[in-house]
């Protein structure tokens, strides 16, 4: 397999390098595998001969014109991670070249895939429109507003959609490789993640901070803290849209519209926060905290935190 890994002014370093280490790891590690996959042979392309990335290092490239050789692209991040500045980047001059690459690259049926702020290059260029993708947990509302066309899925660390693969937040690209390799070998990505001592991560979910989705909505940001501040007894929507001033069907839409999800949700996810919280800084026992987060319950909590999480009580309060 050919590919192609796009090298751009601003580029995120750390995402670039591991898009390019964990491929090259995955080449040098086929040997040991009784039944070894097809060498990968990957390539630094560019627009320019030489590439300045976000942390100012120089990186050489091949022409990106090779691209439409090649059978997968790969686009790192962009180093940017202040909302406005993103959108600003991906939809202006600087990064047409970008556009037009993975536009061009799409419509020969290439496959495609990117990471973190990566992703809104890809939505910009219009090829996510009525696909699955995911992005950095942090950025998803602001994804959600502007390309609304396309499914989100923050929780998910990668995902894949009619050949366009994508991954979560900044160190994702090290999923997403191994993601890459996965599709030829299960082995030979489980053999690079012991080598690398990677844990692969399902979900972005148990990185989540529910607090910082919440302000880039001024609705929403008082919802949540009349949520925090509520959330050892029982919820009531109808009294949350009172207290922040809106109606019960206004609070569902911005909710929905901003997070992807219900307002019955969010506050599940806040205190599925706060009792991971507990769990980690105190020995209360689970009863207790449970009360603390307006369960009744202790096994209702039990439940939950095993559906967000994917693990355990002990295993949480064991972090």
């Amino acid at each position: 397999m050919d590919i192609a890994v796009l090298a751009y002014d601003g580029v995120f370093d750390s995402g670039l390098a591991a898009l390019l280490d964990v491929l090259d790891g995955a080449n040098a590690m086929r040997g040991e595998l009784p039944e070894p996959p097809p060498p990968w042979t990957v390539s630094t392309i560019g627009f320019r001969r030489r590439v300045r990335t976000g942390a100012g290092h120089v990186v050489e490239t091949a022409p990106a014109a090779t691209a439409q050789d090649a059978d997968l692209l790969l686009v790192p991040a962009l180093a940017e991670r202040r909302p406005d500045a993103l959108v600003e980047h991906v939809s202006g001059p600087a990064s047409a070249s970008v556009r037009r690459l993975v536009t061009a690259t799409r419509e020969r049926g290439t496959p495609i895939a990117s990471a973190c702020t990566g992703t809104f290059l890809l939505a910009e260029s219009g090829i996510l429109a009525g696909l699955r993708a995911t992005t950095s947990w942090w950025l998803a509302p602001y994804f959600r507003k502007r390309y609304p066309e396309v499914t989100v899925d923050e929780t998910r660390m990668v995902t894949t959609s009619d050949g366009v693969t994508t991954a979560g937040a900044a160190f994702g690209h090290v999923d997403l490789a191994l993601a890459i390799v996965r599709m030829s070998s299960p082995a030979l990505a489980d053999l690079v993640a012991r080598y690398l001592v990677i844990d692969e991560r399902p979900s972005q979910a148990a990185y989540t901070i529910s607090a910082a989705l919440a302000q880039s909505d001024p609705t929403l940001a008082a919802f949540e803290r009349w949520a925090r501040d509520n959330l050892d007894r029982p919820v009531s929507i109808t009294d949350a849209a009172r207290a922040v001033g809106v109606s019960e069907r206004t609070l569902q839409r911005v909710t929905h519209r901003t997070l992807g999800t219900s307002p019955v949700r969010f506050v599940q996810d806040l205190r599925v926060e706060r009792a991971q919280h507990l769990l980690r800084t105190t020995d209360l026992p689970l009863e207790v905290i449970a009360r603390r987060v307006g369960y009744e319950h202790a096994n209702t909590l039990r439940i939950l935190l095993r559906e967000r999480t994917g693990t355990t009580v002990s295993a949480l309060r064991g972090r």
